[in-house]
């Protein structure tokens, strides 16, 4: 990784995008949720950041097929479709990470030998898809009335070349970007539970943009 002699990074503000641009004291796009929006789903959800837009739609606790049960917990499955074509190597790595967070915080124990299945829907990619999953994905697991110890939220950040933190960047700055770092932290304790980086960058800023 690049090593940087800075060890201060700036929160930049500046205008997204996005639906809602950002002012000099904000450092988020305008962001939205909308629950029970399926009818055939057992719980559903839409969210908004900027003009990234991700459905969701959760089915379960149901009967899960006898190759894929798992004698004590549920089976936990997430589906990602892409907003033109078919799921690539970019969804199938993004499902993984989404997988992962919503084991670690869904008390799977208490349905075993059940399924229970996200389903992503990428309605457009403006920047922060992945944060923005992760939020559709929690909001939908919460309309599906599935227990869960605590919720989990997903954030994205953004280091330019001169190391200015950037939240909630928009796809033009993630472009610009020397790196893109998405973390999912839960609502009880604020422990990290999944974190995603691309790019270069020194382990002082990876900690700075943890906290």
């Amino acid at each position: 990784m690049e090593e940087e002699t800075h060890t201060d990074a700036k929160i930049r503000a500046e205008n997204g995008t996005g639906s809602s641009p950002r002012g000099p004291g904000c450092s988020l796009r305008h962001f939205a949720c909308e629950q029970n929006l399926l009818s055939r789903p057992d719980g559903s959800a839409s969210f908004l950041q900027g003009d990234t837009s991700v459905l969701a739609g959760v089915y379960g606790p149901a009967e899960v097929k006898v190759s894929k049960e798992i004698f004590n917990k549920a089976t936990l499955e997430v589906i990602l479709r892409p907003k033109i074509g078919l799921p690539g190597v970019a969804e199938k790595s993004r499902e993984r990470l989404i997988r992962n967070t919503c084991e670690a915080v869904v008390l799977g124990t208490l349905h075993p030998r059940t399924s229970i299945t996200v389903v992503l829907q990428v309605v457009s990619d403006a920047g922060s898809l992945l944060a923005c999953c992760l939020n559709a994905a929690c909001m939908a697991l919460v309309d599906a009335g599935v227990p869960m110890r605590a919720l989990f939220c997903g954030v994205a950040c953004a280091l330019d070349s001169d190391g200015t933190l950037v939240l909630d960047p928009t796809s033009k700055q993630e472009k610009e970007a020397r790196a893109v770092l998405t973390f999912a932290l839960d609502s009880v304790e604020r422990k990290l539970l999944m974190s995603s980086t691309k790019g270069l960058y020194s382990d002082t800023e990876r900690r700075y943009s943890k906290s």
